[in-house]
């Protein structure tokens, strides 16, 4: 059974920074996506940062430039590197993966239990 933990998460002042990881057991499959969303209270959730099955990320146009998404075979392990936080960025952020290469990457494959990032002003 496939069991994502992450950890990472913080309170920080704007313009802080935060290191997310995710750590996977069980993923059998060769080749999956892997990428981390968040959900702000009220507001729908939003991907943040993915990799893809052939290695190639993409971000949500609002973490551009400040966050960084990477992937650590060895250890099974995902990293979000959050950098020049700001408040809007609070939020639960879930680590997800998907075996399904082929499909859009929504988050209907297995999910974490969410690390919490406030972001203070």
């Amino acid at each position: 059974q496939v069991q994502l933990v992450e950890s990472g998460g913080d309170s920080v002042q704007t313009g802080g920074s935060l290191r997310l990881s995710c750590t996977a057991s069980g993923v059998i499959y060769s080749r999956v996506v892997m990428g981390w969303f968040r959900q702000a209270p009220g507001k729908e959730r939003e991907r943040v940062a993915r990799i893809s099955c052939d290695g190639s990320v993409s971000y949500a146009d609002s973490v551009k430039g400040r966050f960084t998404i990477a992937k650590e075979n060895a250890k099974d392990t995902l990293y979000l590197q959050m950098n020049s936080l700001k408040p809007e960025d609070t939020a639960m952020y879930y680590c997800a993966v998907d075996p399904k290469c082929w499909l859009p990457f929504v988050g209907s494959g297995y999910w974490g239990q969410g690390t919490q990032v406030t972001v203070s002003s």
